[in-house]
């Protein structure tokens, strides 16, 4: 299960309190801060293989302005933002949205409206990350850059050396991920110049390295007495 973070950019500590304490739960954990200048540090020193926090962004704070903030943090990063301010000028809501921003939100705010439109975004922000970017033969998702055109295949951005095998073993789980493959399926497709040939142990062993090498035993399941799924979800 996905945890997801919302990071709070708002200089009324009060507020700031009740909105950790109302959004956080079980899957999702809130911190806050109280300057554009601390929520800029705490995004820079953001571990590169977990989960980029929500922003929930205010406009007016005591070291700058946040549109200008949103501009920045949206070209270095590949992050969701939700304005909130007490602006409710319709020039300040469509530069917010032009910025980039997901959504925008005045104060005064119901929580349930607030808890609502999160949980939007959040869920928008899911189903992206679980769609396979595709320009032709590459295929790019979570951890992994798969350039098959450049037989290039990156695992947290360090590259990956697949046998031939391995390559076409890969092709068919990712193209048909959540799809559960049978075994004589992928010995026909794989080994398709004599399949008739091939001692089914031949693709245990071509799935085992592939899971070692793409560190993806929590992605390759078996399914026993059918065959294996990418799954979606690990």
């Amino acid at each position: 299960m996905h945890v997801n973070h919302i990071l709070i950019v708002e200089d009324d500590i009060s507020l700031a309190s009740g909105l950790c304490r109302a959004l956080s739960s079980s899957e999702v954990r809130t911190e806050s801060c109280g300057s554009l200048g601390e929520a800029g540090r705490r995004l820079a020193a953001w571990e590169p293989n977990d989960r980029m926090p929500l922003l929930l962004l205010d406009v007016n704070l005591p070291d700058g302005n946040g549109f200008a903030f949103l501009k920045t943090v949206k070209e270095r990063y590949d992050i969701a933002v939700i304005m909130l301010t007490a602006n409710d000028m319709e020039m300040d809501i469509v530069a917010g949205l032009e910025q980039g921003a997901e959504d925008y939100i005045t104060k005064p705010f119901s929580l349930a409206v607030l808890r609502a439109r999160v949980a939007a975004v959040l869920k928008r922000v899911a189903a992206e990350e679980d769609r396979p970017e595709r320009n032709d033969n590459r295929i790019i998702f979570g951890k992994y850059d798969f350039d098959f055109d450049k037989m290039l295949f990156l695992v947290d951005s360090q590259p990956v050396e697949l046998s031939k095998t391995e390559q076409k073993l890969l092709r068919h789980f990712v193209n048909n991920r959540g799809v559960t493959l049978g075994r004589e399926l992928l010995i026909d497709r794989i080994w398709s110049d004599g399949a008739e040939f091939v001692d089914e142990n031949a693709l245990s062993v071509a799935v085992k390295r592939l899971r070692d090498k793409l560190s993806a035993h929590s992605y390759i399941k078996t399914v026993y007495g059918v065959g294996y799924v990418w799954v979606k979800e690990p």
